[in-house]
């Protein structure tokens, strides 16, 4: 509506007042206009590839649980597997379990598996009779097995022992009572080849 008449003294001193800050600051650089498109969808991975990047090699800086995952994925009973997790407490009874890993603590009877791996952090109390055993962390209690026991070199064995065969790495520790089962000796060679 009503608008007040600038003087023309009011004009020029502004003017010449952006005239001395730009001389005095140099003058930056205008940013470069960023086109905007949409970003590239990725494209998957064809099956052939990432068949061949699954089955590839072990890397020799594997870890010990890598080498027994990938021992497990050639089993064909991968399906009736247990897996007891660190911090996780089970107790009770386990049947019909083909492979049982324990990092947690377990306190159970263990029948009708073939399999059992006791990893450094796990810790089985009770009774088990089972194929193979693997242990590297603690075992207490009644443990047979009729081929094959290995204890590593952090694990220990007490209690009530029976085995087909026996393999102790240095630092492994076994005590209590400790037999070996000849007749399943036996059998479990036959079945082995050697």
């Amino acid at each position: 509506m009503f608008r007040r008449k600038k003087d023309d003294t009011e004009d020029s001193k502004p003017a010449a007042a952006d005239a001395e800050n730009a001389a005095a600051t140099p003058a930056e650089p205008e940013a470069e206009a960023i086109p905007s498109r949409p970003f590239p969808r990725p494209t998957p991975p064809s099956p052939g590839a990432l068949a061949r990047s699954v089955a590839g090699p072990i890397a020799p800086t594997a870890t010990r649980t890598t080498a027994v995952a990938a021992r497990a994925a050639s089993d064909p009973v991968e399906g009736r597997k247990l897996i007891v997790g660190r911090e996780i407490v089970l107790s009770g009874q386990i049947t019909s379990c083909e492979r049982l890993v324990v990092e947690g603590r377990v306190e159970a009877s263990l029948s009708e598996s073939r399999f059992i791996e006791i990893a450094e952090s796990g810790v089985f109390k009770g009774m088990a009779e089972i194929e193979h055993a693997e242990v590297a962390g603690t075992f207490e209690g009644t443990l047979t097995v009729r081929q094959k026991l290995w204890i590593r070199a952090t694990g220990k064995v007490t209690g009530t022992v029976r085995y087909g065969k026996i393999e102790i790495e240095e630092g492994g520790q076994i005590a209590g009572e400790v037999q070996v089962d000849a007749s399943k000796l036996i059998k479990s060679d036959a079945n082995d080849g050697g």
